[in-house]
C-alpha cells in the first residue's frame, strides 16, 4: 500500500510539480479558448454547405463532413505538422493544431447543426417567409435558434470531447496539461504528476457533463 501511495499519490511530488502543471493548464485553457469558437463557427459554414439547395455546394460539403469525421484527429495533427513542410511551408505547432482542429471540429459541429436544422419543422420556415422575412432573416431569427436549442446537449458533449482532444497537442510538443504532466513524470520518475493532471481534468469537466445530462433530461 505504501508503494502504491508513493508511486501514484505522492503529495510531496505533486506539490513540487504543481507550478509546471498549472502552466500546462493555462496552455490548455488557451487552446480551448482558441479552438472552441473555431469549431462552433466553422461548423455553421459546414452545415450551411451540407443543407444548401445547390448540389455543387451540398455534396462536397457532405463529403467533407463525412471524411473528416472518419479521419483520426491524431493522424490529422501529425499530417498537418509534419506533412505540410514537405511542400516548403513551415507550420508552427499552434498553427498546426488550429488547422487540424478546424477541419475536425467543422465536420463534427456541422453534423450536429445539420441534425438540429432537420429537427425544425418545415412549417416554421414557411410561416416566417410568409411574414415577409428573407431567407437569411428566417435562418437567423427563426430556424437556427431552434436548431441550436434542440441539439444543445450534443453541442456541449462535443465541446467536452474537444477539450479532451487538446491532449493530442502533446504529440507535437505543445506544452499543454498532459505534456507538462508527462514532462514532470519524466523528471521525477514518478506517476503522481499524471494523476494530478487527471484530477484537474475531472474537476473541470465533470460539472459540464452533469450539466449535459440535466439538459438532456429536460429536453426529453
Amino acid at each position: 500500500m505504501e508503494t502504491l501511495y508513493q508511486e501514484f499519490f505522492n503529495l510531496e511530488i505533486m506539490r513540487k510539480v504543481l507550478p509546471m502543471i498549472l502552466a500546462g493548464l493555462k496552455q490548455t485553457a488557451f487552446l480551448c479558448v482558441m479552438l472552441i469558437p473555431i469549431g462552433l463557427i466553422s461548423g455553421i459554414f459546414s452545415m450551411l454547405g451540407a443543407t444548401s439547395e445547390r448540389r455543387w455546394i451540398r455534396w462536397p460539403s457532405i463529403v467533407f463532413i463525412d471524411f473528416f469525421r472518419a479521419f483520426p484527429p491524431l493522424v490529422l495533427i501529425i499530417f498537418v505538422y509534419s506533412g505540410i513542410p514537405f511542400l516548403g511551408l513551415q507550420v508552427p505547432a499552434m498553427a498546426a493544431i488550429a488547422v487540424a482542429f478546424l477541419l475536425n471540429s467543422a465536420s463534427y459541429y456541422g453534423e450536429i447543426y445539420r441534425a438540429g436544422m432537420k429537427s425544425v419543422p418545415k412549417g416554421q420556415r414557411e410561416a416566417a417567409r410568409s411574414t415577409g422575412l428573407s431567407a437569411f432573416q428566417t435562418f437567423i431569427y427563426v430556424t437556427f435558434p431552434q436548431a441550436v436549442r434542440n441539439v444543445l446537449p450534443d453541442l456541449l458533449s462535443n465541446t467536452v470531447e474537444l477539450v479532451k482532444l487538446t491532449t493530442l497537442a502533446s504529440v507535437i510538443s505543445v506544452p499543454e496539461l498532459l505534456h507538462s504532466a508527462d514532462l514532470a513524470r519524466s523528471l521525477t520518475y514518478n506517476t503522481s504528476p499524471l494523476i494530478l493532471a487527471a484530477a484537474i481534468y475531472l474537476v473541470v469537466l465533470w460539472p459540464v457533463m452533469r450539466l449535459v445530462s440535466r439538459l438532456q433530461n429536460r429536453l426529453s
